[in-house]
């Protein structure tokens, strides 16, 4: 691996870190438009950041460095990925993230066998970049409403999406070089229930009811549709 590729990879993961943390670490318009543009409500945002270190330091102190297992939280769900060094540690690290406080539902995608090197790491970050700006670029797909995770070559996507804007955000994504294969870890939600979480114009009279309520029930399915796409 070049120099260069090391430099590039690292400036690919610096932005979209720091796109990543601009709620938290920018008040006002920026913090509000990121919140208003994820289907989240901002209560389980941070339940989910919330979850998220919690079940990072429950696999530190059960497991140590020895397993390279990565959590992602969205609306409460929990996708774990990498890699666990037999069946009986994947089966453990499952109960373990099951229990974390708030967690609905837990998918769990680790691969049993030897963990990932740095420079496998270092290209699943950098087609997860070029994933990222495929959406990005592409008018029809809103991107902000995706999360995006690569393992092995893997892209996992997860959010509340309709049926249409899943089918879009996969034809896409299969269309980015580097990635072998998409899994959709989806909570599906009707047009009806896009357009009441849309903003609403001044005029407009008639209110619906929101989909996400302040505690982060969802009214449109309570676990992830998982979809492996070859």
């Amino acid at each position: 691996m070049t120099s260069k590729f090391v430099k590039a990879v690292l400036v690919l993961l610096a932005a979209f870190q720091l796109a990543a943390c601009a709620p938290l670490m920018f008040g006002g318009v920026l913090g509000g438009a990121m919140v208003a543009s994820d289907r989240r409500s901002a209560g389980i945002q941070l339940e989910d950041e919330t979850i998220e270190q919690r079940s990072s330091t429950a696999i530190r102190e059960n497991f140590g460095t020895k397993e390279h297992i990565n959590i992602t939280s969205y609306n409460r769900q929990v996708l774990i990925t990498g890699e666990a060094s037999s069946d009986t540690v994947r089966r453990q690290v499952e109960s373990l993230i099951s229990r974390v406080e708030n967690v609905r539902a837990v998918v769990n995608e680790l691969a049993i066998g030897q963990a990932s090197s740095l420079s496998e790491r270092s290209n699943d970050a950098l087609v997860v970049a070029k994933v990222k700006a495929s959406m990005v670029d592409t008018e029809d797909v809103f991107a902000n409403v995706y999360k995006v995770v690569g393992e092995r070559g893997t892209i996992y996507l997860m959010g509340r999406v309709t049926q249409r804007e899943a089918l879009r955000a996969t034809e896409v994504v299969r269309g980015v070089s580097g990635v072998k294969r998409v899994v959709r870890v989806f909570e599906y939600i009707t047009e009806d229930e896009l357009r009441a979480l849309q903003p609403k114009r001044k005029d407009e009279q008639v209110q619906r009811t929101p989909v996400m309520t302040g505690s982060g029930s969802s009214l449109s399915t309570s676990q992830p549709v998982v979809t492996p796409i070859k």
